[in-house]
């Protein structure tokens, strides 16, 4: 969910160290608590936290493990980048997270978790990251037992959905994206592979798969999911989170193609521009995906999260009003669907 300004300015005083803070995180478990009851306002069944609890989605790894700095990367923008071999911080951190939105809510909720190709994407940089891990792949792979240890913590607190974020992996679905890589579909396998070693055993894990959220700015990629089908269909997972609602997103008869026993989570809300689609124009992109998926396989969401990031320039009012439609197409559907 986009962070009100009040949000960022706690983000921006929070704790650099890690020591606790009781009174900024009183204010900050307040404020989560508000962006619960907006989505339980506006009917959403399974909720999140709104990930207001950090700067961006990646940098969860960050308050989970030690060895990264807030690096420079642009002229405006500082990220966080691995710096030093990484050694437990606080670890179970995104299950105490996990309990105090069970605690919070009587609705379903879900937590995301990025995957480790995604992270090391955003945070190793050769300049600052080689000395601890000399490539990119030794320091995913260092990710991957930390962020199953977390994915399990999560489990035992009983959320309903977890869902693994794997934008990096759907960007190469554009060809000219696929050309900056020697080998591109070597990077595919070892990012289905490492989420599969994560989820192992684990029943009921989504996948998200998107072209990148830039906001106002649009997408960072174009292209269906037909080029990588074939790794989506490796993937150990239950169900993929997929955006239909852009036209960078390809046809939506792809999904025919995905196994039958699958669930879809069906992107039908444009997550990007200020329009607010109705009900109506909701409900017809789903009946689209109907005429190849199943009503009992799909779950109706978002094309992405709203605001990835902080600095993403979506009003929460434009996306409270997004998701009221959002409900109130699932229920013109359903209403439908019983006749």
């Amino acid at each position: 969910m986009p962070r009100p300004q009040y949000v960022k300015d706690l983000l921006a005083a929070a704790p650099r160290d890690g020591s606790p803070d009781p009174h900024w995180q009183r204010r900050m478990d307040d404020a989560v608590r508000l962006v619960i009851g907006m989505q339980e306002r506006a009917g959403i069944d399974i909720l999140s936290d709104g990930e207001w609890r950090r700067e961006s989605y990646v940098d969860i790894i960050g308050d989970v493990m030690h060895g990264f700095r807030w690096v420079k990367r642009d002229e405006f923008a500082y990220h966080q980048v691995v710096t030093e071999r990484m050694t437990p911080r606080r670890p179970g951190a995104i299950a105490a997270e996990a309990k105090f939105l069970k605690e919070n809510t009587d609705r379903r909720v879900k937590v995301c978790l990025p995957s480790p190709y995604l992270i090391g994407q955003r945070m190793w940089m050769p300049e600052h990251s080689a000395g601890a891990y000399a490539t990119r792949e030794d320091f995913c792979e260092a990710l991957v037992p930390v962020l199953r240890e977390e994915l399990l913590r999560v489990r035992e607190v009983g959320v309903d959905l977890i869902q693994l974020d794997e934008p990096h992996l759907c960007v190469l679905v554009d060809p000219a994206i696929r050309a900056k890589f020697v080998d591109p579909e070597a990077e595919m396998r070892r990012g289905v592979d490492w989420i599969n070693r994560i989820v192992e055993g684990v029943p009921g894990v989504a996948v998200h798969l998107c072209r990148r959220n830039w906001g106002r700015r649009g997408w960072g990629a174009a292209g269906g999911y037909e080029v990588i089908l074939p790794h989506m269909k490796r993937l150990q997972v239950s169900q993929f989170m997929l955006e239909y609602s852009i036209p960078a997103a390809g046809d939506v008869a792809t999904l025919r193609d995905l196994p039958p026993e699958l669930k879809i989570g069906l992107g039908c809300v444009d997550v990007r521009f200020p329009e607010i689609e109705t009900p109506e124009v909701i409900a017809a992109r789903v009946e689209k995906a109907l005429a190849y998926v199943a009503p009992e396989r799909l779950m109706l969401n978002p094309d992405c999260g709203f605001a990835p990031g902080k600095d993403h320039e979506i009003p929460l009012e434009e996306a409270y009003a997004k998701l009221k439609n959002l409900a109130a197409a699932a229920k013109l559907l359903r209403e439908r669907l019983r006749r």
